[in-house]
C-alpha cells in the first residue's frame, strides 16, 4: 500500500488529501439539516478538540520532521524550523490584517481587518476560511515531503491528513449550525459551512508544488505550516473554546484532541 502511494505524484496526493479534508468539513456541515441550534458547551468542545489536534500535528507531523531533515546542520539543525515557524505566524498575522473577518459570538462592531461593507455572514465565513488556509498548506507540504522518498514522512503526511479530517467534521458543524442561527436557510448554512474549507485543497496543491520543485525549502515549509497553525490555535480556537463557563470541558477536549493526533502520528509511524 505504502509502496503504491509512494509511486504517485506528491502534488496529486496532496490534492486528494485536501479534497478529503474538505469533504470532512462538508460532512460536518451537513448536520445543519438535522439540528437547528448548537449548544454552546458542545461548540466549545468542538473548538477545543480542533485546537488539540492542530497543536499535536504542528509538532509531530511538521516541526519534528523539519528538525530531523536539517540534522546535517549539527547544533544549528533547529534554525530552519525556527525561521519557518516564526514566518508562518507572521504570515497569518498579515492575512488577519488584510482580510476582513468576524469571529463567531462577537458583534459586528468587533470585526477585524480593513474596513468593509460585507455582510456579517460573509465575515463569519471568512474567519473560518482564514483558519483553514494553514491546514491546507500543512497537508500539501507534508505530502510534498514525500519527494525525499522517506517512508516515515509519507506516514506522517497520511496521519496529518486523517487527523485534520477528523477535526474538520465537528468544525463543519460548528460553522454551519450557528449560521443557521444567524437567519440563513439550512441549504445556505450548509453551503457556506462547507465553502469555508474550499481553500484546503487549493493550498494543499500550492504547498506540495512548492516543496517538490524547491526541495531545499522543505524544512522551512514544514515549520512555516506549523507556525501558521499554532497562530490560529492561539489567536482563535482556544479563545473561542473558552468563552463561557465550560472551560474545564473545553480544556479536556483540547487535551483529548492532542492525544488523538499524537497517537495517530506516533503509532502509524
Amino acid at each position: 500500500m505504502l509502496h503504491e502511494l509512494s509511486a504517485l505524484n506528491p502534488v496529486l496526493l496532496a490534492l486528494l488529501a485536501g479534497l478529503f479534508t474538505w469533504g470532512c468539513t462538508a460532512a460536518g456541515a451537513s448536520l445543519v439539516f438535522f439540528f437547528k441550534d448548537l449548544d454552546q458547551k458542545m461548540a466549545n468542545v468542538m473548538f477545543g478538540f480542533a485546537a488539540g489536534v492542530m497543536i499535536a500535528a504542528s509538532f509531530w507531523s511538521l516541526l519534528a520532521p523539519a528538525i530531523e531533515i536539517s540534522a546535517g546542520m549539527g547544533r544549528f539543525s533547529f534554525v530552519p524550523a525556527l525561521i519557518g515557524f516564526l514566518l508562518g505566524g507572521a504570515f497569518l498575522r498579515l492575512v488577519d490584517r488584510l482580510i476582513p473577518h468576524l469571529h463567531f459570538g462577537f458583534p459586528i462592531a468587533q470585526k477585524e481587518g480593513p474596513k468593509t461593507k460585507l455582510r456579517k455572514i460573509i465575515l463569519l465565513v471568512l474567519s473560518i476560511t482564514i483558519h483553514n488556509i494553514p491546514e491546507g498548506a500543512a497537508v500539501g507540504v507534508a505530502f510534498g515531503a514525500m519527494v525525499t522518498g522517506d517512508t516515515e514522512l509519507m506516514i506522517a503526511a497520511l496521519a496529518l491528513a486523517f487527523g485534520i479530517g477528523i477535526q474538520n467534521f465537528p468544525e463543519g458543524a460548528a460553522v454551519s449550525i450557528p449560521l443557521r442561527g444567524e437567519g440563513l436557510s439550512r441549504r445556505k448554512s450548509f453551503w457556506y459551512g462547507q465553502l469555508s474549507a474550499a481553500v484546503e485543497p487549493i493550498f494543499a496543491v500550492i504547498g506540495a508544488y512548492l516543496v517538490v520543485h524547491v526541495s531545499p525549502m522543505l524544512p522551512y515549509a514544514l515549520a512555516f505550516a506549523a507556525g501558521a497553525m499554532i497562530f490560529v490555535v492561539v489567536e482563535e480556537l482556544i479563545p473561542e473554546s473558552q468563552r463561557t463557563g465550560s472551560t474545564d470541558l473545553a480544556t479536556a477536549a483540547t487535551m483529548f484532541g492532542f492525544a488523538v493526533m499524537m497517537v495517530l502520528d506516533v503509532a502509524l509511524g
